[in-house]
């Protein structure tokens, strides 16, 4: 997480004097997705993924289907299971940094 907040910080640097907005949200939101996915792809076993989702708030119904589910990384970090359980506030406490918000600040915005 620290080498993500690092590189996004010097892209910010150096591509935030741009005053294009249109991309800035799309590379958030797919950051935060690629997160996601690496968390799940980190819980490897159904069991270890059942556990963590509920663990992180997700209702017992929603866990087991989406820690039994076969479909990959990538599709699953975009699931309501997921998205319930690593919120974008969780993702920001664990050190991940918004490019909208640092966008903003290059920009004088906050």
């Amino acid at each position: 997480m620290g080498k993500l907040r690092e590189c996004v910080r010097r892209w910010m640097q150096y591509f935030g004097i741009s005053q294009y907005w249109r991309t800035v949200p799309g590379l958030d939101e797919w950051i935060r997705r690629r997160m996601r996915s690496v968390y799940w792809k980190r819980w490897k076993g159904s069991r270890t993924k059942i556990r963590e989702l509920l663990r992180l708030g997700v209702n017992r119904r929603m866990a087991f289907r989406h820690g039994l589910s076969g479909k990959g990384n990538w599709r699953m970090a975009r699931s309501p299971g997921l998205r319930i359980a690593l919120t974008n506030e969780r993702l920001h406490e664990t050190g991940l940094v918004s490019v909208v918000a640092l966008w903003k600040k290059a920009q004088g915005y906050a």
